[in-house]
């Protein structure tokens, strides 16, 4: 007997944006969004050019802001860790999953944080604006600091801006040192730009005392 193919789903439009959106990004993750043509997206999705303008009506821009959205997100996951536990191994899970995240969309992390792509608009930049505020948030969080003075708030940011830069660098050389080591380096520049901050504010000078003690 002839098996039965398997029946036909119609996809919701939730699901079909999702797999709109993860053809996308994927095909971003490797090439600048200015390489990234709508027939690309069709072709990698598998369906028809006409179709992706049905749910993306405004053509290329439209696709890769709601993309860019999308990694925005598994972004901001990256700094969503329990809140109980010492703090620096915290810390170095969620860089595990930001660096995971900076290596698997090479690429396009390197076009989206270094600019100068054609599709760029103040839209997509308050985007990535956005990501560096939820991780400082995520990060005071961590720190039990519910109202962080000028100081620590200027130390974190800066702080994260290195993590950035960092992430940047690593892949301009060839994604060394090994990750592991890159993680650790940054963990230890976290405490460091506190404890050289500590000296000028008492808010941070207690957080690097209670850090202390932490570990």
């Amino acid at each position: 007997m002839t098996p039965a193919a398997p029946a036909y789903r119609r996809l919701s439009v939730e699901e079909r944006r999702s797999q709109l959106l993860a053809a996308a990004l994927t095909l971003f993750a490797h090439r600048a969004p200015e390489d990234v043509s709508l027939d690309d997206v069709a072709e990698a999705a598998g369906v028809s050019r006409p179709l992706v303008y049905r749910y993306f009506p405004g053509g290329k821009q439209q696709l890769y802001e709601a993309a860019l959205r999308s990694a925005a997100e598994e972004l901001q996951l990256c700094f969503d860790e329990p809140l109980h536990g010492p703090l620096l191994p915290r810390l170095s899970r969620a860089l595990d999953r930001y660096l995971t995240f900076v290596d698997e969309h090479d690429t396009g992390f390197s076009a989206l944080l270094q600019g100068g792509s054609v599709v760029e608009t103040s839209r997509t930049t308050a985007i990535v604006d956005g990501v560096r505020r939820a991780a400082a948030q995520h990060i005071f969080s961590h720190l039990g600091v519910s109202s962080p003075g000028p100081r620590l708030r200027m130390t974190v940011r800066m702080w994260i801006t290195a993590v950035e830069a960092a992430s940047l660098i690593w892949l301009d050389e060839g994604k060394q040192p090994p990750v592991e080591e890159l993680r650790d380096w940054l963990v230890e520049q976290f405490v460091a730009v506190l404890t050289v901050t500590a000296g000028r504010d008492p808010q941070t000078a207690d957080l690097v005392g209670a850090l202390a003690e932490d570990g």
